[in-house]
C-alpha cells in the first residue's frame, strides 16, 4: 500500500513552536517539509537557529514562499499575525491551514477550534484549524468531562504554573534568567486571555454554565511544561468521577486519567495530557500535566493534521518523556 506524503510549509519556523514543529515532523512517517518561511532567518540552516537540530536536518529557512503543490501550512508567527499573513497572501484553498495564535480560536473566518478530545469529527472535516491555547489545554482536559455530562454547577477555580518557553522566545523582563531562576510570580489574575477558549468549549457541552471561572496563572522558572489544579462542586464520589473521565477518554490516545500522584516530567517532550482526580469534601479537585509546546501547541498542531488527512492519530507522536 503506497504511503500518504503530506507536503508541508511552516510559516514563523525560527521560534519555539516553529522549532518544535520541527522536531515532530522531520521524524513523521508521512511528512515532507517543503519549506521553512522566516523573514528573520532566511538561507540560514535551520539548525543554525535550532541547534539541537544539527545532525537531524539539512533544511534551510527561506523568506519565500512555495505554496505549488503543498498540502498545510502552519502559522507559528506571532498572535495577531496570522490574520495579516491571510490578508496579504493568496493562499490556495486546496491548502490546509493550521493557526497556532491566538487569531481564530472563536472560530471565526471558518476555522474550526482545534482540541481532538472536544470536536474530532469537525477537525476531520475542517479546511482550517485553530490550534488551542496551552493553558486552555491544559485546563480543558480537566473539566470537559464534567460539562458533558451538565455537572458544572458551581464556580470553578484553578491555579495553573506553566514554563518560560510560553511565553515565546522574544526577551523580556520576565524571561531573562537571571529574573525567572529561583522565582515566581502572578500575571494576569482573572483576565488571562485563553479563557475565553476555555468559556467557549464549556458553553458547547453545557449551554446552560453561567458560573465563574476563577483563573490564577503562576509563571514559573522551569522551561517546559504546565501543571493546572482546578477545584469544583461534586457531588458524586471519587469512583463515579473515574468512571465518567475514564468513559470521556475512552477512545482518545493521549489523554490519561489517573487517581495517582503526577508530575511534570511524566509529560515533557510528550503530546500527553494526565488528568488526576481527588475528592476533598463536597470538591472534586482535577489536576492536569501537559507539555506546553507539545499538546500545548506543535504536538497538538500535528495531532489536527494527522486528523484533517486520515492518518493514525499517533502517527510522528509517540515521543519519549524525560525519566529523571
Amino acid at each position: 500500500m503506497e504511503m500518504t506524503v503530506i507536503n508541508i510549509g511552516i510559516i514563523g519556523g525560527a521560534g519555539y513552536t516553529g522549532g518544535e514543529l520541527l522536531r515532530i515532523l522531520i521524524n513523521h512517517p508521512n511528512a515532507h517539509i517543503k519549506f521553512v518561511n522566516s523573514q528573520s532567518q532566511g538561507g540560514k540552516f535551520v539548525y543554525e537557529t535550532h541547534k539541537d537540530l544539527l545532525g537531524e536536518t539539512a533544511l534551510k529557512f527561506t523568506k519565500e514562499l512555495d505554496l505549488a503543490g503543498t498540502d498545510v501550512i502552519f502559522l507559528c508567527s506571532g498572535h495577531g499575525q496570522s490574520v495579516r499573513f491571510l490578508e496579504d497572501n493568496q493562499v490556495p484553498e486546496t491548502i490546509k491551514v493550521i493557526d497556532l495564535s491566538t487569531d481564530f480560536r472563536d472560530e471565526s473566518n471558518g476555522f474550526v477550534y482545534g482540541l481532538p478530545e472536544l470536536q474530532r469529527n469537525k477537525i476531520t472535516k475542517a479546511a482550517k484549524i485553530a490550534n488551542p491555547g496551552c493553558f486552555a489545554t491544559c485546563i480543558q482536559l480537566g473539566i470537559l468531562p464534567l460539562a458533558e455530562a451538565r455537572l458544572l454547577t458551581d464556580d470553578v477555580h484553578i491555579s495553573a504554573i506553566t514554563g518560560s518557553t510560553g511565553a515565546g522566545q522574544s526577551l523580556s523582563s520576565t524571561t531573562h534568567f537571571s529574573w525567572r531562576s529561583n522565582n515566581m510570580s502572578v500575571y494576569k489574575a482573572f483576565t488571562h486571555q485563553h479563557l475565553k477558549e476555555v468559556t467557549q468549549s464549556l458553553k458547547s457541552l453545557q449551554n446552560s454554565f453561567d458560573s465563574e471561572i476563577n483563573f490564577i496563572p503562576y509563571r514559573g522558572n522551569f522551561p517546559r511544561g504546565i501543571i493546572a489544579n482546578s477545584y469544583t462542586k461534586f457531588s458524586g464520589n471519587l469512583e463515579e468521577a473515574v468512571v465518567l473521565y475514564e468513559s470521556f477518554y475512552l477512545n482518545h490516545p493521549f489523554t490519561h486519567v489517573t487517581t495517582s500522584e503526577i508530575d511534570l516530567k511524566q509529560v515533557v517532550n510528550t503530546n500527553k495530557c494526565l488528568v488526576q482526580l481527588q475528592k476533598h469534601g463536597d470538591n472534586l479537585l482535577m489536576t492536569t500535566v501537559i507539555d506546553n509546546l507539545t499538546k500545548g501547541a506543535s504536538g497538538q498542531a500535528v495531532q489536527n493534521m494527522n486528523l484533517i488527512f486520515g492518518l493514525d492519530e499517533t502517527a510522528g507522536l509517540k515521543l519519549k518523556t524525560v525519566g529523571f
